[in-house]
């Protein structure tokens, strides 16, 4: 009889889980973005959270908490509650911050395991961005200066190891130059120092400085992709200044590891139409950044590959305190 009573008890409980997830959301999400305002993530993050909320029905919030290169960020949302009412836009930061951890000697921030990809929305190389009247007309004259004037020119990022400092630690050590680095708590309070005066240069996705090149506050002397930019097709890339430096920088959806499959398989879906949404496509590409949409199966393929490039770059860099 009490075995009758408990089996009756597990089913009750397991109808109760369903009908839950099944009601997946019943309250607002939060959407973790690891950097202030102003940067991809934001970029990215606003108008993905808007179409996502129209879809789910209930509102998603961004949350916005800069610093460590996007590290304390992902590190909160890699301990929030598995129950898909907190998730992040993350940047290919999130590849490179673990091996950096484990390269110094620290606890890691968070773990890869930790969190779960949902989809990515972009995947964009970086652009060496200057000052509208600096002296640089090319990536030649910037390596060559740099090079007469070792540790001279600086550049800002969005913190150590982030997708702004990989990029540039790329290119000085193709070019064998000597830079300063300034890190900031994100992309948005760089370019605010770039065209402050604060820094001289800077590595960024397009879409948070096109709006300063449109203004003409801003120069673009190339960028770190294998192709022409969809939105700077007159910029060359590093490697057609022949420097041998690569670098994307993906924005991507993820939610805590462990996250029930049924609530994973609706934000999937609500990512997808965001992905598919015109007016999200509108606001991303003009801000500079086609959308470049990949599914959880296959982009969980492409954060593994990622990872492991990223971790044979970050024991190049070494050590940077």
């Amino acid at each position: 009889m009490f075995r009758r009573i408990f089996l009756a008890a597990g089913l009750v409980t397991a109808a109760g889980l369903a009908v839950a997830q099944a009601a997946y959301p019943t309250k607002p999400i939060t959407m973790i973005v690891p950097f202030p305002p102003g940067g991809l993530a934001d970029t990215v993050g606003r108008p993905v959270a808007e179409a996502m909320a129209r879809d789910l029905g209930q509102p998603v919030v961004i949350e916005n908490k800069g610093g460590a290169g996007g590290g304390i960020g992902m590190a909160q949302a890699s301990k929030a509650a598995p129950d898909g009412y907190t998730v992040l836009m993350a940047l290919s930061s999130y590849s490179v911050l673990p091996e950096a951890d484990l390269l110094l000697g620290r606890q890691q921030m968070y773990a890869y395991n930790s969190l779960r990809p949902i989809a990515r929305f972009t995947a964009d190389p970086t652009v060496l961005a200057v000052r509208a009247d600096a002296p640089w007309k090319s990536v030649k004259d910037f390596v060559e200066d740099a090079r007469k004037r070792p540790g001279a020119i600086n550049f800002g990022s969005s913190g150590n190891y982030g997708t702004m400092h990989v990029p540039m630690e790329i290119l000085k050590q193709v070019a064998g130059v000597s830079m300063t680095h300034i890190p900031y708590t994100g992309a948005g309070p760089a370019v605010v120092a770039l065209l402050g005066g604060q820094v001289d240069a800077l590595s960024t996705g397009p879409a948070t400085v096109l709006q300063h090149v449109k203004a003409g506050k801003i120069r673009v002397l190339g960028h770190w992709g294998t192709t022409k930019l969809e939105t700077m097709p007159e910029v060359p890339s590093l490697k057609q200044a022949g420097y041998n430096a690569e670098y994307a920088q993906w924005s991507g959806l993820f939610v805590p590891a462990g996250t029930p499959e049924p609530v994973v398989q609706r934000l999937r879906q609500a990512a997808r139409a965001a992905a598919n949404d015109q007016k999200v496509k509108d606001v991303i590409m003009n801000a500079g950044s086609p959308i470049l949409y990949q599914d959880a199966p296959d982009f969980e393929k492409y954060v593994q590959g990622d990872v492991r490039r990223m971790a044979s770059v970050v024991k190049r860099i070494g050590k940077v305190e």
